[in-house]
């Protein structure tokens, strides 16, 4: 159990990897609490999860693991705890959600709102914040960094 606690929690004692974190956790904060709390104008748990099963055809156990993805995952990210976990769910939620919804839509985001819906410019940029992250960790400012050197010095 150790071992599987230090490598969730291994990590690259650098800034560069906590300012790509904590960037990443909180552009996905407020998505996450649209969904998960209805905050920001968002349908909340019940009303996006029954979005995802019954607009787009999304098994419920997947619907609810995007919720949780987006709004626990970006307070994970944030406070640096387990963030490769993290990380990794929000890379395969923006996979899901190019290949989806916005593939369809061109590269470009809808800026002046001429275009059927949001291209896939945004996913491209989020998939590249979070792939560091998966590979090197969670950086120096970090919870996962504390574990690490917690069970590095037993």
């Amino acid at each position: 159990m150790k071992k599987i606690i230090y490598n969730m929690a291994a990590t690259r004692d650098t800034v560069i990897l906590s300012i790509l974190r904590i960037s990443l956790g909180l552009v996905m904060l407020p998505h996450g609490a649209q969904q998960l709390l209805g905050l920001f104008d968002g349908y909340g748990f019940t009303g996006s999860t029954n979005y995802y099963t019954q607009h787009m055809g999304i098994p419920m156990f997947i619907a609810v693991l995007v919720v949780l993805g987006q709004s626990i995952g970006s307070v994970l990210l944030i406070l640096g705890l387990f963030s490769r976990f993290a990380a990794f769910g929000i890379i395969i939620i923006m996979i899901g959600a190019v290949f989806m919804v916005h593939l369809s839509n061109g590269f470009f985001m809808n800026w002046y709102g001429t275009q059927k819906g949001e291209g896939f410019e945004y996913f491209i940029l989020l998939f590249g914040v979070a792939v560091p992250i998966l590979i090197y960790g969670s950086g120096k400012y970090s919870i996962d960094r504390f574990i690490q050197g917690k069970l590095e010095n037993n």
